[in-house]
């Protein structure tokens, strides 16, 4: 294959380790740098040449294979995939029906909450703004159904029993009587669950006759239904009777602890939770449907939405309240459990049922801090930039997210600038990166949501860093002593002080306390101007028992488990045990954690050892670091941190011409 005696010579097994041919060398760069070995043409350059220069070796660094080489090796660094960090259960897909007006739903567990049963959708037969042009139990339903609330919300138009609770037989007519639920009373039956002759359905039953929407055509089957013999309906046996001899409920006259105690008839009614007006719920055994709008197509349906074509959607999910127009109280945390508020404008609370909306997002945030980083080398900045620039890019699904607070149900992400100012890069945008600036808290890829995400909590984020870029490791000292389980010191609620956590917590606790301000689990800023250091709301809330306060106070300490925690309820959870020395690292962020650092010349050290590491394929041996280290990070300063610098450096070395 190779003409050239040299390159031949460089294949074989006996070239001494001191010597490394020309060839060999530039195969070992192009390898390392661009990730190919070099074409015969510029083997044979090379050899014209007879040398490889450094401007050689930086001409090799302005090429796009360089820049996707170290993005790979930065990818691996910071462990960038957040894939398994943050859960899409598929609750807040809209499906997409199949029958008559084919309306896209909830059919997740919110549906239960919204209507009654998990899996169930609106009635896709109803208009909801024409609700009486069309009726499916006018037995149950009355003569004139409400479509809607005072305030707009959609109320049911349909209800059926819940299978969930009841025991429904279907019903059999006498030929050519009416199918509707006043024929079933007249002369409907009923199978014998004990096989003999069949039943007749009785006049006292009538509200307990189920229409149901179950053929082809929409037409009705009838069934009769009665509690099942579940472990909470048993003993629901006493019949509850109205004026008209007809039963309205189904009452267990001794029920055990935890048992159902009544079951009353079905109704379009709503029940309002502990007697507030507009926090609706469903009658308990009831399916309670809304029925069908057409309105505007959801944002990842980009031929509707150029075109201005609305689509069939459930009147619940169709509504874009930002709050329950009743009580007031923010929809994006409770939409799916609260039927007054909806998917909102373009479902931006809602995602598409084939889960590409999720997975472009994921592959969004992975790559965001790779760009970042990918801006800093291209532009020769210091290498630590990061670290702490405010720089920071989107494409169309981390724009629109952003932008729109899409999906809050699953991305708890502060957008990293006023909304209006994240670029607006089209949705179906996947590969175009816009650049723009953060603000004054964003610090590098450290406050990314992909970091936030991937390293969860304030001692996570701690850990990762100490690992990344410093090349350190908690853990405890030889010979560290644990006290006894009986020691009272072991109780201690702060790790900083509990005898054997403070070994290491002693240095995570205060350190972790510059992401104070981001929450855990989650990518969210906490705005001082949000989230004061001391919520008199919160503190009010814990001292009257309710820890939980409307949902408002997860941030902040509602309970006691020592002393500090008494005396701190109401405080922001990031500031508990926290010394005055301390607190500042809340306020300077993960920026102000940087800055140390750089003054230690641990972040130096650390970038030299990564980078050796990513071209030798090892680590530095203890020779290596007293013959290279300290020359190594002395030129890395110099250049101002200039990684390209650092590289040229580091294979230029005999070490790395050795290099098997």
């Amino acid at each position: 294959m190779f003409a050239h005696t040299a390159w031949a010579d460089d294949l074989t097994c006996t070239q001494s380790r001191s010597t490394v041919s020309l060839e060999r060398r530039l195969r070992q760069l192009y390898l390392d740098l661009l990730g190919r070995p070099p074409t015969l043409e510029e083997y044979r350059f090379t050899q014209m040449k007879g040398d490889i220069l450094d401007d050689d070796i930086a001409e090799l660094m302005t090429r796009e294979a360089f820049y996707g080489r170290l993005k790979g090796y930065h990818r691996g660094l910071l462990r960038a995939n957040i894939s398994a960090s943050i859960n899409n259960n598929s609750d807040t897909r809209l499906q997409v029906s199949t029958d008559f007006l084919k309306p896209l739903e909830l059919r997740g567990n919110p549906s239960r909450s919204l209507r009654g049963r998990n899996g169930t959708g609106c009635d896709h037969f109803i208009l909801q703004d024409d609700c009486n042009a069309a009726s499916e139990d006018p037995h149950l339903e009355g003569p004139n159904k409400r479509c809607r609330d005072e305030r707009g919300v959609p109320l049911p138009v349909s209800v059926n029993y819940n299978p969930d609770n009841y025991a429904c037989a279907q019903i059999a007519l006498p030929a050519g009587a009416p199918n509707d639920c006043q024929s079933a009373i007249a002369g409907g039956t009923v199978a014998n669950p004990d096989g003999g002759a069949r039943i007749a359905v009785q006049d006292k039953e009538l509200f307990y006759c189920d229409a149901r929407r179950e053929l082809a055509d929409g037409g009705f089957k009838l069934y009769l239904c009665k509690p099942n013999s579940t472990l909470v309906n048993q003993g629901l046996t006493e019949e509850v009777l109205d004026g008209d001899g007809r039963i309205v409920a189904f009452r267990n006259p001794a029920p055990p602890a935890g048992a159902t105690t009544r079951l009353d008839r079905c109704t379009l009614n709503l029940v309002e939770t502990n007697g507030v007006r507009g926090r609706y719920a469903f009658q308990n055994g009831c399916v309670q449907k809304e029925g069908v709008v057409m309105t505007q197509a959801p944002h990842w349906d980009l031929a509707n939405t150029a075109s201005n074509t609305q689509v069939a959607m459930c009147a619940i999910e169709a509504q874009n309240n930002d709050v329950n127009p009743w009580t007031m109280e923010a929809c994006d945390s409770r939409f799916q459990g609260d039927r007054t508020c909806g998917c909102g404008v373009a479902s931006r609370r809602c995602e598409n049922n084939t889960g590409l909306m999720h997975s472009q997002r994921v592959a969004a945030v992975n790559e965001e801090p790779l760009q970042v980083i990918d801006s800093v080398i291209r532009r020769d900045e210091s290498y630590f930039n990061i670290l702490t620039t405010r720089r920071s890019f989107v494409n169309g699904p981390l724009s629109q997210l952003y932008r729109n607070n899409q999906s809050p149900a699953v991305w708890v992400a502060t957008a990293p600038t006023r909304r209006d100012l994240v670029p607006d890069v089209p949705l179906d945008k996947t590969d175009q990166w816009v650049e723009y600036t953060r603000d004054e808290y964003a610090s590098g890829v450290l406050t990314t949501a992909a970091w936030l995400y991937r390293f969860p909590t304030q001692r996570s984020r701690v850990s990762q860093f100490w690992d990344v870029f410093l090349c350190k490791h908690f853990a405890p000292p030889a010979g560290a002593v644990v006290p006894p389980p009986e020691d009272s010191c072991n109780r201690d609620n702060n790790l900083a002080t509990r005898c054997g956590c403070s070994y290491c917590h002693a240095t995570i606790e205060p350190v972790g306390a510059h992401w104070g301000r981001f929450g855990e689990r989650n990518a969210q800023y906490l705005d001082p101007n949000v989230f004061p250091k001391v919520s008199a709301k919160c503190r009010d809330c814990a001292l009257a028992g309710n820890t939980g306060c409307d949902n408002e106070c997860g941030n902040y300490v509602m309970q006691a488990f020592d002393g500090e925690g008494a005396s701190s309820l109401g405080l922001l959870r990031t500031y508990l045990y926290r010394t005055q020395e301390e607190e500042p690292n809340i306020v300077g962020g993960p920026k102000l954690l940087v800055e140390r650092m750089l003054q230690t010349g641990d972040l130096e050290k650390c970038a030299v050892r990564n980078v050796w590491n990513h071209l030798l394929g090892r680590p530095m041996t203890t020779e290596e670091e007293r013959l290279y280290l300290p020359t190594l990070v002395d030129s890395f300063a110099m250049s101002n941190h200039n990684i390209k610098h650092l590289m040229v450096q580091i294979v230029s070395t005999d070490a790395y011409r050795r290099v098997d």
